[in-house]
């Protein structure tokens, strides 16, 4: 690990791409800001890298030259990156509250100006989202039991890819209780617990497992997922309280 708490190996792609990303984008770069686990220094094995590129224009001919390093960094360290115009930013952050609050959170800037510091989604915009947000999730979840319900190879990743709505609707939860910022894992955790369901705890340890491994102890794929609907219900049935 180095001082930002990244893998060395994440850490020296991560300069590269940058150093690539200010070369080719040239003044039409506003900011370069990583957010996410990594902005923390909380990445595991299988963590995105997450970055935003906010740029003053999208001009074709500098695009095409960050194609490469961009593949490059993809392949690497799993970067994905948003490419957003500056004057985007306040209409994408009420669009897509959920999101940018969390980025709002946990957020790192490694180039540029902070476009993000002294902005974040309105109240009313994080509520809708939020809730939007959970019940899409139960109605998709429930699509995917009924599909895949007899695969535990394919349920696994059913389960890990819950943990990212899951978690930042249960950060902004707390958020909007005007309770104290936690990470998106640990918020879900607290709200588990504050429920105190035996099953959640048991759903979130495999929601972790297949987070980290890609595989769920034998025969647990079906119960996982349907204590995560079961959770994602609770958790929307709290977000219909906040007003």
């Amino acid at each position: 690990m180095d001082e930002s708490g990244l893998p060395q190996e994440v850490s020296q792609a991560l300069r590269d791409f940058v150093d690539a990303v200010k070369s080719t984008l040239g003044p039409d770069l506003v900011s370069v800001v990583l957010f996410g686990s990594a902005a923390e220094g909380r990445m595991r094995a299988t963590s995105d890298v997450n970055l935003i590129l906010v740029l003053a224009r999208f001009e074709r001919s500098r695009i095409d030259a960050l194609r490469e390093p961009l593949r490059s960094a993809h392949a690497l360290i799993r970067l994905e990156a948003m490419l957003i115009l500056e004057a985007e930013v306040p209409a994408a952050i009420e669009a897509f509250a959920v999101k940018f609050a969390d980025i709002h959170e946990r957020h790192r800037l490694l180039h540029g100006k902070d476009v993000f510091a002294g902005l974040q989604p309105s109240r009313n915009a994080m509520l809708v989202r939020l809730r939007q947000i959970l019940l899409n999730f139960i109605l998709r979840m429930r699509e995917r039991y009924a599909i895949v319900s007899l695969r535990e190879e394919q349920l696994a990743t059913v389960v890990a890819d819950a943990a990212a709505p899951l978690r930042s609707a249960a950060a902004l939860i707390l958020k909007l209780e005007g309770r104290a910022t936690q990470p998106p894992k640990a918020a879900l955790e607290t709200l588990a617990a504050e429920i105190d369901t035996p099953k959640f705890r048991a759903a979130l340890a495999a929601l972790s497992r297949a987070r980290e491994e890609a595989q769920l102890p034998p025969g647990a794929g079906a119960d996982t997922t349907l204590a995560l609907i079961e959770l994602a219900q609770a958790l929307r049935e709290r977000a219909e309280k906040l007003g």
